[in-house]
Parts: structure tokens; C-alpha cells; sequence
């Protein structure tokens, strides 16, 4: 009996022993055969996460409202099926590792600039309008080339936007298509905009045909398969939204407090099944119907019936209650979940509303990541924490909560509120990396004005921009250069742009006179030229025309530019007191002759006017102090077409000067003391000079008016109320006590 029981024991131990070796080695065998993938992955630059790792341990159950840029991105995907990712990754993500440097040419840009050609429309081809707008952005754009040979990007013009096998936007053989085009070359150098890809019920990222190697400027894509440094995240917005200009933000509306009527609001669809359905499936559990709001209906797609569940009936009911601009209108809060694709029309609507968006939609690479900082914007939640954010919302203080709206308005206007903006946006993004010595910094994309009017090229140090005076602690520069315009020929001493050019030499803050010879006469000897205390540099244009008074020319060595006419008459006095304004308000226009402009509704279109009345909402550079940038923003920025009308009128230059500083700082120039005696000399009816006396004159400019609003999309033009006088002007005072004595006098 006791031998039966030690060879049983024996025999259990064997089989124990072998089953532990047998396993063990298994074990070690898959653990080594792990090891050495991940070996080879990490030599390829891959990297494979385990399924373990996408259900992470948070100690902190608020960890996940952190800044988007600290998201540990693979662990934030929500798990999908082998077969999807195979789906996905099938003919979109060959070229799954390029980068910049690996899959772009960049001797082409390097050569002739960064220039982009889109292809010509072929015949019988159909295109959205959606796209047509990003096209048309494109072609009026300064990138634009017209030639193949001088472009650095390409954008087809084939109908990329809507991959949805099921839409009717589908373009069908797309793929050979595409392979057809002499100038494709795998893709190398090529832009894709894409909307929509995928379709029921996976609604994967694959765009149907094999890109190769060209960037994708997509929306609702994935950390997973974004290419950092080479694909540009874009948002996803509608076929209403704007080709150029677009609403302003709706902070202006209701903005102290901060706190609005609802903490949190959200109105859409219900997905009763398949992707994108848990999250919005779960809003009810956090709706209380008083300050969060969250709204769903299931009443959307030919079926809906067949899935409705027993909330069906009683959430389309409470959805019906409340009108979705009310709400948005008066809502701290905007949740923004995953739709059927990660991106959602509910992250513009949020932007523009000035309600915070809060993101529920793991794995989403957001709009613009590349430059924007949306920790300063947006609240970045977690699908798997939804009880959580009532609670994570309520604890942003008052001040955090403002700064975000805030942000919300500048990146809204900045980046976001027309489709020009967009592609625009997209495109500097590509050119910041490909010149990265000069490329803009993150103070520049997220600080007003944006990335799109502070131009790398024009400077490295933030400095020399007006707008960056009060970041770094600097003061405007105590000197200017005053440019005179002059067009007619030099025939007696006693000529107005001779007292002009004695009268701004003797100011105290004048550091140098450029006299720019637009006449067709030749240019007078030197000794017809007055002594004066500083440099007099006189420079003959070209091309004599009357853009060329805004070129950016190197003789200019101040920041300061006082723009003059060669007929406008100033004091030494005006010419001071105007300076020592502008110096306090170094990114607007400051000057004396004010303009306006008004909606002339039996016309419906703009006008222009030049009475005196109480406000204005232009400052013409006859008599005007500006930054010198301006110059380099006019002739870099503005498209050839705008500059191409001034000149031929010869009219209208200080009109879009001003729609540009305007567009630019989004507030009105600056009028200096009332001067009613200023006025054009009316030097005869034969003379360039005599523009002002031409009947023509002010139908060119009411036209102007308009051409200029339709480029610009908008009329950035805003009036003012505001002048700004002397101390003690005209009080009742000694004259001696007075800075300014002889501007009473005038």
C-alpha cells in the first residue's frame, strides 16, 4: 500500500515537471520570439503595443484632463478589431513611416521658394464645392503657381474630399486616375485634402487608393495613424462653411461673467449600434436637464425604427425642447464627442460660440496639433470617464475658464472661420518645416495675430513686429523715417514737398527723409534738394506705380515709417505730437486725414465718404505714421490681382493699407488732433498730382471699396470715435505751458 502511494506521488511529480517545462517553455519561447519583434521593430522606427496597454491604471482618476500634447496616445485608443486595422491599413499607410526628410524633395522648394500648383480640372471630372473652395483658396493664394516646373507642392484637382463609398460625392477609379498623372511620382511632393473616409460599419481612415508618398491634410484622424512631421490634422467642417472671411466669434456677446446660463451642453445624434455609439449612448447618465444639458435623438438614417431601444421615445421628445443656438449661445461648456469618425461639426461650432470644447474622442490627433497649444482652449477629456467631467468642469476657476474662451475667439478668427484660412493654415504649417531656420514658434500660432500675418521671412526676432512689443517688455523705437511720395516734376523752390521735406527734417524724433521719385520728369540735381539736419536719400522707382510707395526697401532703417504725400502740409509740431501717438499704439496706423466707409442699402454695397463727421474708420497714409512691417505685409501677403488694380488706377493704395492693418489688428486706426485746414492742393486738372480733382477719383475709390471687401471676404474695416489731442489744447492755460503751442495755432 505505502509503495502504491510513493510511485503515485512519483508519477504526479513527473507529470507536474513536464507540464511546467512544457509551458514554461512556451512561455519563454513567445516571451524571446516578443522580444526579438520588438527588437526588429525598434530598428525600423515601428512600435507595437501590447492589448494590455490599452487599458491603462490611472492612480489619479482626473490624470486624463491633462494637456493634449502629454497623452500617451496609444494607450488612449479605444481596442478595434484586427481586421479593421488591416482594413485601414491597407493601401492608405504604405508609406506609414515617411517623414519629411525621407518622403520630400525639398530642392524644389529650395530652388524657387515654396510654390504650389494645383492641376488643371479635367474634362467631365466632378468636384464639390467644398473642394472647389480649397482650390480656389489655393489659386489665390501668394503659394500659387501656374507653372509645374517653378512649384514645390502639388494639389490634385481630382475630388479627394469625400472617400464615403456610399456618398454621392464618391469619385469613382480614383486610384487610376490618379496613376495616370505625369507629374504624380508616387505621390513625393504631393497635398491630399480628405474629409471623409471609410465607410459603414468599420468607417476606417482608409481614402480608397494607394497615396504613396504624399501628405494628407485630413480630418478626424488618428494618433495611430497620423505621420508626425509630415500629415497636417485638419477639422472637419461642412459644405456651408465659408470660402474667405467668415463670422466673427460670438464672445462679444454675453462675455462677463464668464459663467453662462448651462455649465455643459451637447444636441445630436444618438448611434443606437455600431462605432462611435458607446459614448454618446452613455450622455443621458450625466444630462440633469438644468445646467447639463445633453441631448440625443435616434430619429436619423432610413432605419432607425427597427433599432430604436425604450429611451428612443423619451430622448426625441426632451431633444425637440431646446433650440441648439440658444443653448450654445449660453453655454460655459460644449462637449464635443466621437461622431461615426473621431472628428465632429461640433468642434467648430463650440470654437466660434466661445464655449470651451470639452473632447471626448480618444485618439484623436486635433486640428492643427502641430502649432496650436489646445491646453490653452479646450478641455481634453476621456470616453472611458464620462461620470467624471461634470465634476473635473466645475473646478476651473472663473479666470481659467475666461482665458479659455477667450482663446477659443482668437484661434476661431485666426485659423479656423473660412475655408481660405484653413487651407492657408495648412500650407504654412508645410513651409514652416520645410525652411525650419526661419520657421514661427509657438508664441506666434497661439498669440494674436496667428501664424498666418507674422511672416518668417521678414524676421527671426519678435522684436521687429509691432505686436510683440508689450510681450517681451520693449519700447516702440524713439525714431522715425518719413517716406514722401513724390509724382510731379521739381520746378520751383517754393513747391509744397519742399516745405514738407524742410518741415519733417527739423522734428527732434526724425531720424532720416526717403524721397521716392514716382515722376516721369528725371531727377532734379542735388542742389535743388534743401539743406536739412538729417540724410535726404532719394530713390527712383522703377516701375512708377503707386504700390511701390509701400515696397519694403532697405534704406528704411527705422521701425517707424511716416508716409507722406508730396502736397500735404504739416508742421514740424504735427509731425512730433503724431509720433510720440504712435508710439503708444505701435501696431496701428496714427495720422491726420480720416476717412470712412457705410453700407449704402439702396446700392447694396459699400461706400466711401469723406465728410467730416464724428467717426472714422480710415487713416490715409498721405499724412500717417506706421510700422514699417506693414510694407513687407502689403507686398508679400496681398495677392498681385489688389496690387495690380491700385496701379492701374493709380488710385486706392491707402484704402487697402488700411483694410489691411485693419484685417490685420482687428481694431480701428488712430485719428490725431482735428485739423480742418488740412486738405489736397488742387495743383490743375493735367497733373498725377490732381487726383483728387478727377470726377473719376471718387467712383475709382467707392469700387475699390468693394473689390477690396470681396478678396477680403469680410469688411475688416471698424469705426472709431476716438481722437486723440495735445494736453491743455485749447484750454484756457498760458500758451508757454503748453508742449504743442503752435498746433493751436493752425
Amino acid at each position: 500500500m505505502q509503495a502504491k502511494k510513493r510511485y503515485f506521488i512519483l508519477l504526479s511529480a513527473g507529470t507536474c515537471l513536464v507540464l511546467l517545462f512544457y509551458f514554461g517553455g512556451l512561455q519563454f519561447r513567445a516571451s524571446r520570439n516578443q522580444s526579438r519583434r520588438e527588437e526588429h521593430s525598434s530598428r525600423n522606427g515601428l512600435h507595437h503595443t501590447s492589448p494590455d496597454h490599452f487599458w491603462p491604471q490611472f492612480p489619479d482618476a482626473l490624470r486624463p484632463f491633462i494637456p493634449w500634447d502629454q497623452l500617451e496616445n496609444e494607450d488612449d485608443n479605444v481596442p478595434i478589431s484586427p481586421k479593421q486595422k488591416r482594413d485601414g491599413n491597407s493601401s492608405i499607410y504604405k508609406g506609414k513611416r515617411c517623414r519629411m526628410e525621407s518622403c520630400f524633395d525639398f530642392t524644389l522648394c529650395k530652388k524657387n521658394g515654396f510654390k504650389v500648383y494645383v492641376y488643371p480640372q479635367q474634362k467631365g471630372e466632378k468636384i464639390a464645392e467644398s473642394y472647389q473652395n480649397i482650390l480656389a483658396a489655393i489659386e489665390g493664394s501668394r503659394f500659387y503657381t501656374s507653372d509645374p516646373s517653378q512649384a514645390c507642392l502639388f494639389v490634385l484637382s481630382l475630388d479627394t474630399l469625400d472617400r464615403d463609398q456610399l456618398s454621392p460625392q464618391y469619385v469613382h477609379n480614383l486610384k487610376s486616375k490618379v496613376q495616370s498623372l505625369h507629374l504624380w511620382n508616387n505621390g513625393r511632393n504631393h497635398l491630399i485634402f480628405n474629409l471623409y473616409s471609410g465607410t459603414w460599419p468599420d468607417y476606417t481612415e482608409d481614402v480608397g487608393f494607394d497615396i504613396g508618398q504624399a501628405m494628407l491634410a485630413k480630418a478626424s484622424i488618428s494618433t495611430e495613424n497620423f505621420r508626425p512631421n509630415f500629415d497636417v490634422s485638419i477639422p472637419l467642417f461642412s459644405k456651408d462653411h465659408p470660402r474667405t472671411g467668415g463670422e466673427k466669434g460670438f464672445l462679444r456677446f454675453n462675455t462677463i461673467p464668464p459663467l453662462r446660463k448651462y455649465m455643459l451642453v451637447f444636441k445630436g445624434k444618438r448611434y443606437l449600434t455600431g462605432i462611435g455609439s458607446d459614448t454618446r449612448n452613455a450622455l443621458y447618465h450625466v444630462h440633469n436637464g438644468e445646467d447639463v444639458v445633453l441631448l440625443t435623438t435616434c430619429k436619423h438614417g432610413k432605419d432607425w425604427q427597427k433599432h430604436k431601444d425604450s429611451r428612443c421615445d423619451k430622448d426625441n421628445t426632451e431633444y425637440e425642447k431646446y433650440d441648439y443656438r440658444e443653448m450654445l449661445h449660453n453655454a460655459t461648456f460644449c462637449l464635443v464627442p466621437r461622431g461615426r469618425r473621431l472628428g465632429s461639426f461640433r468642434f467648430l461650432e463650440a470654437l466660434q460660440a466661445a464655449c470651451v470644447p470639452v473632447m471626448l474622442s480618444n485618439g484623436w490627433e486635433l486640428p492643427f496639433s502641430e502649432v496650436i497649444d489646445w491646453n490653452q482652449a479646450a478641455i481634453i477629456g476621456d470616453e472611458r470617464l464620462l461620470l467624471q467631467i461634470p465634476s473635473t468642469i466645475r473646478s476651473i476657476h472663473q479666470d481659467k475658464i475666461l482665458a479659455l474662451r477667450q482663446q477659443t475667439q482668437f484661434l476661431w478668427e485666426a485659423y479656423f472661420s473660412s475655408v481660405e484660412k484653413i487651407v492657408l493654415t495648412t500650407l504654412e504649417i508645410i513651409q514652416d518645416r520645410i525652411f525650419k531656420h526661419i520657421s514661427r514658434n509657438s508664441l506666434i500660432w497661439n498669440k494674436h495675430p496667428g501664424g498666418l500675418f507674422v511672416l518668417p521671412q521678414y524676421s527671426s526676432y519678435l522684436g521687429d513686429f509691432p505686436y510683440y512689443y508689450a510681450n517681451l517688455g520693449l519700447k516702440p523705437p524713439s525714431k522715425f523715417t518719413a517716406v514722401i511720395h513724390a509724382v510731379t516734376p521739381l520746378v520751383s523752390q517754393s513747391q509744397p514737398v519742399l516745405k514738407l521735406l524742410v518741415a519733417a527734417a527739423k522734428s527732434q524724433y526724425c531720424a532720416q527723409i526717403i524721397v521716392l521719385w514716382n515722376c516721369d520728369k528725371p531727377l532734379p540735381a542735388k542742389h535743388r534738394w534743401p539743406a536739412t539736419p538729417v540724410p535726404v536719400i532719394v530713390i527712383e522707382g522703377e516701375s512708377k506705380v503707386m504700390s511701390s510707395r509701400f515696397l519694403p526697401y532697405d534704406n528704411i532703417v527705422t521701425d517707424a515709417v511716416l508716409s507722406l504725400d508730396e502736397d500735404t502740409v504739416l508742421s514740424t509740431t504735427e509731425v512730433d505730437f503724431a509720433f510720440t501717438v504712435w508710439q503708444s499704439f505701435p501696431e496701428r496706423i496714427v495720422g491726420y486725414p480720416a476717412r470712412s466707409h457705410f453700407w449704402d442699402n439702396t446700392k447694396e454695397r459699400w461706400g466711401y465718404t469723406s465728410k467730416w463727421t464724428n467717426d472714422y474708420s480710415m487713416v490715409l497714409t498721405g499724412a500717417a505714421i506706421y510700422h514699417k512691417y506693414y510694407h513687407y505685409l502689403y507686398t508679400h501677403y496681398l495677392p498681385a490681382s489688389l496690387k495690380n488694380m491700385v496701379d492701374q488706377l493709380a488710385n486706392c493704395e491707402d484704402i487697402l493699407m488700411n483694410f489691411l492693418v485693419s484685417a490685420v489688428t482687428k481694431l480701428p486706426p488712430i485719428k490725431v488732433t482735428q485739423k480742418k485746414q488740412y486738405k489736397e492742393t488742387m495743383m490743375g486738372q493735367t497733373s498725377r498730382a490732381s487726383r483728387w480733382a478727377d470726377p473719376d477719383h471718387f467712383a475709382q475709390r467707392q469700387s475699390c471699396m468693394n473689390t477690396f471687401a470681396s478678396w477680403f471676404g469680410y469688411m475688416p474695416l471698424s469705426h472709431s470715435q476716438m481722437r486723440l489731442d495735445p494736453v491743455l489744447f485749447k484750454d484756457q492755460v498760458s500758451i508757454l505751458r503748453k508742449k504743442y503751442r503752435d498746433i493751436e495755432r493752425l
